[in-house]
């Protein structure tokens, strides 16, 4: 189950990561609330996708081979510190898009930490 759980979190996670390098601006549009946050900015946008690309390969890794699993730990901490931070920006009341970033962003993060780890029946690396 988790290793199902890292291989769609790893598509959903390369697939952004992808659309942040190669199409930026669509990207920027596209994306509730990240318009908000200013102008867009090509560079900052490409350094973000490179981490969701790198997470979304470490969680593939995670479903390919089950003792890969701590490439996966270390991509799910990179999505785990994203969804913390739309979790406080939520809680601080200064998020306006809360239900999309719960749905697309913390709960992803929660799920990414849950597949990462080995259960007790799979063999430690």
């Amino acid at each position: 189950m988790r290793r199902t759980i890292a291989a769609i979190l790893a598509v959903s996670n390369v697939i952004n990561g992808l659309t942040m390098l190669l199409s930026g601006p669509f990207w920027y549009a596209a994306v509730p609330g990240a318009a908000e946050t200013g102008p867009f900015n090509a560079h900052f946008v490409q350094d973000v996708g490179a981490a969701f690309l790198v997470a979304g390969l470490a969680l593939a890794a995670r479903a390919w081979r089950a003792n890969y699993w701590p490439a996966a730990v270390a991509g799910a901490g990179f999505l785990a510190a994203h969804g913390l931070i739309h979790l406080a920006a939520i809680v601080a009341g200064h998020d306006h898009h809360a239900t999309f970033d719960v749905v697309a962003v913390v709960l992803p993060s929660a799920l990414a930490l849950y597949s990462a780890f080995p259960s007790k029946g799979e063999h430690h690396a």
